[in-house]
This record gives C-alpha cells, structure tokens and sequence, in this order.
C-alpha cells in the first residue's frame, strides 16, 4: 500500500467555453504528428541538397561553402507519414527503453517509502516548523535534493516525487505552492542544465560526436548558481505568496512518528550505490544510454528484493511504473519520425545552409543565445529532450561548424532552450502531471515561475556568452 495521500482530480470543466487557453492545447502527441504532416509538407516546397563531408580527427565534419542542390530526387508518397512512425520508433528504441526502465525504478523506490520517511525525519530533526532559519534550510536543503534527481535521472521519472515536496512544505509551515516550486523547480532546472543529462546531453553529443559528458563544468556551475536563485526565490517571495489553498495537505504521520528503518537505509544505501556507479561508468568505461538503463534495471532488482518483492510482483511494479511513462516514452519515437522524413527528402542540409544566412552574420555569442531562443520555441511543439535532439542537432551541429561556433556550446545552447521552457510551456506533460499531483494549478504555476524563468535565462544567457569567450 503506498504511503503517499490519495490525490483526486477536479472535475473539469463542463463547457469548453468555461476551459482557459492552455485547456484546449491539443495532446502533445497530436502537435507532433502535426509537426510531421508540416515536415512532410515542407519536402515539397524545401529543395533536396547536401553538404561535402570528410573526416578531421575522426569526427564527420562539413566543409565550408560545399553545399549544392540535388536533382531528381523523387517526392515521398503521403503514405510515408505513417510508415515514418514505426521507422522513428526503431531508430530511437534505445531512448524508449531507458524511459520504461527508470520509470519501473522510481515506481517500486516510492513503494518503499524509503525516500518520504527520509524526509519526514530530517524535517523533525531540523526543528523548522517554527524557526525561519531552519525554515529555510530545509527549503535549500530540499531544492538541492530536488536538483540533484533532476542532475542524475530525468524529468517525468521524478513525477511521484512531487507530493514529498508538498509534505515537506506543510511540515515547515509552509503552503503547498512552497513545496511545489521546491519540487518542480528543483527538477526543471537540474534537469535543464545538467552535466550530465543522458536524454539530452548524453542524445546531443553522440549526435555531435564529442565525449559524453564533455564540458561538463559550465553545465555544473550553471546547475548550482540557478538552483541558489531558486532557493533565494523561493524563500524571499514564494513563501510571502497569498495563496488560497483550497485542498491542504496533510501529513501520513506526525513529524515525531517518522524513522527510518533498517529497510529504507537499505534501500537509500542501494539506490546512491547505483546512481556512483553509472557516474563511473559513464566518465571511466564511457557507458551510454543501454548501460545506463541497464543499471537502472538492476537498481530496481535489488531494490525490489531488499523490500520483500517476490520475482512476480517485482514485475508487475516495473510493468505499472512503465505504463505510467508510456506516454512520454512514445513521444520520443514519434518525435524521431520527423527527422526519418527530413532525411529521406534530403533536405537537412537544405535548412541547414539557410539557416547559416540568418545566423551567419551575428556575432557567435549572439549566435549562441539565439539558437537558445530557437530551441525553445521548438520545444513547445517537440516537448521531449530525446526526440527534440534526434530532429534538431543533426541541423545544428552542421551549423556550428559553419559559423565557427563550437559543437559544445551549440549543445549547451540547445539544452538551455530545451529543458528551461519545460517548466512553463503548456504540452510539457511531465510538468502538466507534477502540477497535478501538488495539486497546483498551471495558471497559478506561471503567475508565480514566470519572473524566476526570467532571471534564469538571464543568467544562462551570459553563460554561454562567457562561454564562447573562455573558448568553451
């Protein structure tokens, strides 16, 4: 039986007149698969073309003004949309698989309750419900918990993390919106900025064949001085919110009833000895996405047979918290359907070269923000890190290379605009369900996140301006 509160659903709306405009966005996956019908589209209006390619220090680089158009290359058939579906889920199968897998993990770690009854306990020790100062630690304490999942594991696989935060906020005194921009903010922004980020980094630069992980220490001082503003944020201006919380949210137990046992030590002990151990493997035997998700799997094993799971209900665990990602995992394949079309057209290096004409002229820190910008006005169409990578980094490191910007920082860009609109673009369903679970509404959620999202671009935009100076 899981420890966590019930959570209900509002009823919704009964007229679509009464529904506010981020209600009546189409489901990601139908913005998607409109995507592809306009990319379809665009085969017949973009002309075919390539770029010469060869080999320096073996890494596939283009050669500079040798783009030219391609004759006779016949248009794809309407019924190539669909079969481009099943296409884009094989190629990113690897991607589809790590998502299952992490979910399957984080489903039997919150049966556990290891991780609610660890909080339950460093909040008591803590003495913060009355104290500010102690307040506010525990606050920084957890947005840097928060941050950390979001750092070593993902965005959607955190979902069931939220209401944690949500207690967490009650037991210091504080509304649930506290513990929601604690527990969504911490997420987004570890996630976003990442160092090592296998769904985004990780995908991007296999993509523009550097070493995973590489560059990884302005992803982390970004990482650390954006999850500070947050914290400062949250402390300085969320907790002051008047907020009218209209379901409260109440402990499973009083603050003195929680302990840890010997199992949820156990369990903690297993799940960092994991988290240690794919970091090694990734910076020391250079893992990737298979391994990674195969640590994830048996992080899950031995978690579930430490807790008393038998081999049958361990697999009914792994297969709920699977269909629970379901959705996010599809949009991946489907995302990755776009680029099947792109490149059976031959167009990519089409957009490619017109897009060198726009950018080619600024400045290549201007270059840098821009494309952040770009990215994210992509991610409202493409909410998947993956998938968004599998369609754009395959134009953009091209791009890079022609404008003289370097591949990582194109990488770095692209994660920025990526992972940083996720907090506040309607189709992010990832954080449409957290907002669920914390019982906070998506309205309430911009009024309160859209003056931080502003500082935090601010800040990431002169990273990566400083960046390209420091020859990054």
């Amino acid at each position: 039986m899981s420890q966590y509160p019930q959570q209900t659903q509002t009823a919704e709306p009964t007229s679509s007149a009464e529904q506010k405009w981020y209600q009546r966005v189409p489901d990601p996956m139908v913005l998607i698969f409109l995507i592809l019908v306009a990319a379809y589209l665009m085969t017949f209006i973009v002309p075919a073309g390539e770029f010469q390619r060869e080999m320096v220090n073996g890494r596939t680089t283009v050669i500079p003004e040798s783009f030219h158009y391609l004759a006779d290359v016949a248009n794809l058939h309407v019924f190539r949309i669909f079969v481009a579906i099943p296409e884009g889920l094989i190629s990113a199968s690897q991607y589809l698989f790590i998502v299952f897998i992490a979910g399957g993990l984080f489903h039997i770690l919150q049966r556990t309750g290891a991780l609610e009854n660890a909080i339950g306990v460093a909040v008591h020790k803590a003495g913060a419900e009355n104290n500010t100062r102690s307040r506010n630690l525990i606050i920084a304490a957890g947005t840097f918990i928060y941050g950390f999942f979001g750092v070593a594991v993902g965005f959607e696989n955190n979902i069931a993390l939220v209401p944690i935060g949500v207690l967490i906020a009650t037991a210091i005194g504080c509304s649930r919106l506290v513990g929601v921009v604690m527990a969504v903010g911490g997420i987004g922004i570890g996630f976003a900025l990442s160092p090592i980020n296998p769904y985004t980094v990780g995908v991007a630069q296999g993509i523009g064949e550097l070493s995973t992980f590489s560059g990884w220490w302005l992803r982390t001082l970004m990482v650390v001085a954006c999850l500070a503003t947050l914290i400062v944020f949250i402390c300085r201006y969320v907790v002051r919110v008047d907020y009218q919380d209209d379901q409260p949210a109440e402990l499973t137990k009083q603050l003195k009833d929680y302990t840890l046992t010997r199992r949820n030590l156990i369990t903690l002990g297993i799940f960092v000895a994991g988290l240690v151990a794919m970091l090694i493997g990734v910076f020391t035997r250079g893992w990737y996405i298979n391994e990674i998700a195969a640590m994830f799997l048996l992080m899950a094993v031995v978690i579930g047979f430490a807790n008393g799971l038998g081999a049958n209900e361990l697999v009914k665990q792994m297969m709920e918290g699977a269909s629970s990602v379901t959705a996010g995992a599809l949009v991946i394949g489907v995302a990755a359907s776009i680029q099947v079309i792109l490149q059976d057209a031959q167009i990519i290096d089409t957009i490619v070269h017109s897009l060198s004409s726009l950018v080619g002229d600024m400045p290549i820190a201007l270059a840098a923000v821009a494309s952040s910008v770009i990215q994210g006005i992509i991610n409202l169409f493409v909410p998947s890190g993956s998938g968004q990578a599998l369609v754009t980094m395959p134009i953009l490191i091209p791009l890079a290379d022609l404008i003289g910007m370097s591949r990582q920082l194109m990488i770095t860009a692209f994660q920025v605009g990526d992972g940083l609109t996720n907090l506040i673009v309607p189709t992010s369903g990832g954080t449409l369900a957290m907002l669920a679970l914390g019982k906070v509404s998506y309205a309430q959620w911009l009024r309160v996140i859209m003056p931080l999202m502003v500082l935090v671009y601010a800040m990431c935009w002169i990273a990566l301006i400083a960046g390209h100076y420091l020859g990054y």
